[in-house]
Parts: C-alpha cells; sequence; structure tokens
C-alpha cells in the first residue's frame, strides 16, 4: 500500500490519487462551468464569513469600549452614623477621587437608613454595588484617642469605617471596580483626616492635644481605622473567571454538537419519512431533556467540584443544576430552530452568532457598557447568569420576577418553531421520496421502452425473413448495428438528464464492464454480440 514505483517516481499509498484517466485540467473547457460556479460559491462565503466575524468582533469588543470611563455607573450608597470629622474626611476624600473612572458615592441619611441591617437590605435588593458607613461615634472615639491615655489603649480601629457588597454578583466587577476603589477612597480619606481635625481645632480657639509620646495615640494617628468588608456572598474562586463565559461557551457547544448528531442519524436512517411527524416530535423533545439532564448535572458537578470552600448547599446545588438544566434545554430548541429554518450553510454561522450574543450579555453588567446592549435582557445566557448570582448569594439578587418569565418564554416559543420544524423535515422528506420514485419510474420505462423497441426490431426482421423463406442470419448487418447504436445513444442521453452526467457515466463504465444483473435492469447493456434470444430474456427477467 506504501509502496514508491520508481518507474513513475511517485509514492503509491492512495494509488486511485495517481488514476488521470477521469481527471481534467483546470483550464480545459469542460470544467469551466463547474470552475465558475466553485469559485462564486466561495467568493460569496469568504465575503459573508468575513463580514460575520467583522461584526461580531464589532459587537463584542464594543461591550467592552471605554469600560472605565463607565465606573461612574456603579454606585454605592453612603450613610454617615457619626456625624463628625470622620465623615468630613470621606467627603473631602471623594470630592478629590469623584469622575468618570470613579464609582458614583450617594449620601443618605440615617433616618433613610437606620441601622446596618437596613444596608445590607439594600444591597441584598441590588439597588446599590455596596454601601459604605462610618459607625456612631467614631470621631469623638479618635478624638479622645489621639491624646493617649485609655483611650487611646482601648481604642478599636475596626469599628470605624465598612462597607457592604455581594462578590457573587460579578466577581472580578465587585473587586476591581468597587471593593478596590472604596479602599482607595478610605486611604485618601485617612490621609485628609488629621489635617481636618488641626483645622477644627484652630478654628475652635482650642489648643491641639495630642500626645506623641503615647504609642497608642501615634498608632491611632498613624491608623485610625480598619476598613471593614461585610461581603454577602464570598465568591473567590479561581473557577468564578468562567462563570459568564466559558461555561456559557462550553454548554451551548454540547448542545449543538448532539443536536447535530441526533439529525444525522434521523436523515440517515429516513425516519422523516417513514415516520409520524408527531412521533418524532415526542421523542426528540425527549431525547433533547434527558440529554440536557445528564449534561446539566455534569456541569454543575463541576462547578461543585471545584469551589474551593466556596459556600453551596444542597439545596442550591439542585436549584443550580435546575437553571442549568433549563438553559441547556432552551438552547438545545434554539438550536434546532436554527438549523430547521436555515439552509445547511448557514448554521455554523447562526451558531458562532448565537455564542457570541449570549456570551456578550453576561461578560460585564450593563452598567459598565453602552446602552445599547440593554435588549441584551432577552438572552438566555444573561437571565441564566442573573438567576445563578441569585441562588448563590441566597437570594439577594432579586432577578426572577424578570428572569424566569424570559427563559420560560424562549423555551415555549422555540418548542413550537422546533415542533414545527419537525413537520417541515416530514414534508420535504416524503417530497423527496416521491420525487426517487419517480425518477426510479422514468429510468425503468425509458429501459423497458428501448428493450421492447429492439425486440419488435427483431420480430419484424424475424418475419420478413421466413416469408423470404430464409432463416435468420446470426450476422448482424451495418443497419442493425446503426439502429442499436442509435437506441443506445438514445437511451444514454435520457440516463443522463436524469442522473447528471458524472455520475451517469460512472454507471455505464461499471455496467459495460461485467454482465447485466437483474438489479439493473434500469441500466440495460447494448452488447452487439448478444443474441435476440438473450435479449428476449433480458427483456423477461425486467
Amino acid at each position: 500500500m506504501f509502496s514508491f514505483n520508481k518507474d513513475k517516481q511517485k509514492l503509491e499509498f492512495y494509488p486511485k490519487a495517481f488514476d488521470n484517466n477521469r481527471r481534467l485540467h483546470g483550464g480545459e473547457p469542460g470544467f469551466f462551468p463547474a470552475r465558475w460556479k466553485y469559485f462564486k460559491l466561495a467568493f460569496t462565503n469568504f465575503i459573508i464569513l468575513q463580514t460575520l466575524f467583522l461584526v461580531l468582533f464589532a459587537y463584542i469588543y464594543g461591550s467592552l469600549y471605554q469600560l472605565t470611563d463607565r465606573v461612574h455607573k456603579l454606585h454605592v450608597v453612603f450613610v454617615d452614623y457619626d456625624g463628625g470629622i470622620i465623615g468630613t474626611a470621606i467627603r473631602d476624600a471623594y470630592n478629590g477621587l469623584q469622575g468618570r473612572n470613579f464609582p458614583t458615592l450617594i449620601e443618605q441619611t440615617p433616618q433613610e437608613y437606620v441601622d446596618v441591617q437596613a444596608l445590607r437590605h439594600v444591597i441584598c435588593q441590588a439597588h446599590y454595588w455596596a454601601a459604605l458607613f462610618v459607625a456612631p461615634n467614631s470621631s469623638s472615639n479618635y478624638n479622645d484617642a489621639i491624646t493617649g491615655g485609655a483611650a487611646a489603649k482601648s481604642y478599636n480601629a475596626s469599628n470605624v469605617i465598612s462597607f457592604i457588597w455581594n462578590e457573587a454578583r460579578y466577581g472580578t466587577t465587585s473587586d476591581g471596580s468597587v471593593a478596590e476603589n472604596i479602599l482607595i477612597l478610605t486611604d485618601a480619606a485617612k490621609a485628609a483626616l488629621l489635617p481636618l481635625y488641626t483645622t477644627s481645632v484652630t478654628r475652635s480657639n482650642s489648643s491641639v492635644n495630642i500626645d506623641l509620646t503615647d504609642p497608642n495615640a501615634v498608632s491611632v494617628i498613624a491608623q485610625p481605622w480598619q476598613l471593614q468588608s461585610i461581603n454577602l456572598k464570598p465568591t473567590t474562586q479561581g473557577s468564578r473567571l468562567i462563570y459568564n463565559t466559558l461555561l456559557i461557551v462550553l454548554v451551548l457547544i454540547q448542545d449543538f454538537f448532539y443536536l447535530g448528531t441526533m439529525n444525522g442519524l434521523q436523515s440517515q436512517f429516513n425516519m422523516y419519512a417513514r415516520l409520524y411527524p408527531h412521533r418524532i416530535a415526542v421523542y426528540r423533545v425527549l431525547v433533547s431533556a434527558l440529554y440536557t439532564f445528564v449534561g446539566s448535572i455534569c456541569t454543575t458537578g463541576m462547578i461543585y467540584a471545584f469551589r474551593v470552600g466556596w459556600a453551596i448547599s444542597g439545596i442550591q446545588f439542585v436549584e443550580m443544576w435546575m437553571v442549568i438544566w433549563l438553559f441547556g434545554h432552551l438552547n438545545f430548541l434554539a438550536l434546532d430552530v436554527f438549523s430547521v429554518w436555515l439552509p445547511p450553510p448557514y448554521v455554523p454561522m447562526a451558531l458562532i452568532a448565537w455564542v457570541v450574543l449570549n456570551v456578550t450579555s453576561v461578560l460585564l453588567p450593563f452598567e459598565l457598557s453602552n446602552g445599547f446592549y440593554r435588549w441584551g435582557y432577552m438572552i438566555p445566557a444573561h437571565e441564566v447568569f442573573a438567576t445563578l448570582i441569585d441562588i448563590w448569594s441566597g437570594g439577594c439578587y432579586p432577578s426572577l420576577r424578570y428572569s424566569l418569565p424570559v427563559l420560560f418564554a424562549l423555551e415555549i416559543s422555540s418548542l413550537i418553531l422546533s415542533t414545527l420544524g419537525v413537520y417541515r423535515r416530514s414534508h420535504f422528506a416524503v417530497l423527496a421520496e416521491e420525487h426517487k420514485e419517480k425518477e426510479f419510474r422514468e429510468r425503468v420505462d425509458a429501459a423497458i421502452a428501448v428493450q421492447r423497441k429492439q425486440q419488435k426490431r427483431r420480430e419484424s426482421m424475424a418475419r420478413k425473413s421466413t416469408l423470404d423463406g430464409g432463416d435468420i442470419s446470426p450476422e448482424r448487418t451495418e443497419d442493425q448495428e446503426k439502429e442499436e447504436e442509435e437506441d443506445r445513444k438514445e437511451f444514454e442521453e435520457a440516463e443522463r438528464k436524469e442522473i447528471g452526467r458524472e455520475d451517469f457515466e460512472d454507471r455505464m463504465a461499471a455496467i459495460r464492464r461485467g454482465p447485466m444483473q437483474a438489479d439493473n435492469i434500469c441500466f440495460p447493456i447494448f452488447n452487439p454480440e448478444r443474441s435476440r434470444t438473450g435479449l428476449s430474456k433480458s427483456r423477461t427477467a425486467g
């Protein structure tokens, strides 16, 4: 098989690849029509694919465009329960940091949020990204501590400034754009605190009483507070980086691969033309539900297995699995709709477009993207991720009022269109079968008509020879051979129109190489050496 022919100077591991009996040069006139069609289709797909990916790149990069300039759309509520110099330091520091690349600090009164529990509730309702507050009596404790003595020794720097946030809500955004900027704000407030203290004392015509000999007082001056983080759902595991990226992509690809397998098998076994459409529809729904059921368990199991101490209860595991199952089945049906109603060459294009649209809808919170991208509320990935955040944080991201209705609306509409697609496939499968049967009957009728014509001619010649008093000569005249050649050409022309030139030439060449078989009655052999008896038997077998 893998031999080297020294005469031909070529490898013959694929010998038919070097068989040039049927091959053409690209410049031969007979190849011009096919070559034109090939380049036309190739160029058309070239333009379509390049345009598609250009649009998709523009779409996904557009969602990230000027990201830092939209950080100010992340709102942080600030409540000063102290009403003293520390709150003033926070305000002064914010005035210096305020800008498009810094979260917006919205101050509310203690009467609006009477205690820390009220702030936890407002963050749990996702009204703000974080809540920053100053504890009561923090300024008076600070003033007493810097004078030294027992007040400096008992000073609690951890009970001054705190902030509440939910790290499960877009963890990378919460870490980088919210928590980090709040830390920058409080550090800037530390630097402004002592000058504010001295200025306020000077304005009150009081003496500055700071005990620099007391180590505890010096410590309070250097570190007036330690920012306390009240994280509603710590989410620090490394796998969180792919929850809103690769997780979505893999679920979609997983569904697409099995959908292609199921469609291929049903077409291979001609089920659409042989079974009732409603049975096929029920079968597809059950199989897709089972497939996505198992796939969602595997996906949820991997999230749970690599949680690295992330607190997930058994109820949350089940809820997460159910939501991912719904997402998987919804996308299975959506991709099936694409495969039904789009031409086959465009189905992979629809897949990649669907993947990009889904990933872009959860790549960032909508506050950090252009307002145009808010149409992503209609995309299933955004609703699923919002539901997952609500599950992970124990209900501290109330999105179910809109996420579940959108998911179920997409599920039902995709199911309806997918079921209609089954009837559409069945309709065209039956039409294709009827067309094949019609072509087969026409070929058989053409073959029988030619054979009957030849038989009538021979019977006519036999009667004529009998009337002339002679026997039928075993040798055929030139006129007979000419007539049979014309019949052969007539039949070949009919076959060429039915099955195409290339397929016809392959079949005719195969027939001429061997004797005619009973199952090839639609391709009779015009062999000049056969006798009238042989032709008669062939007709009888047909």
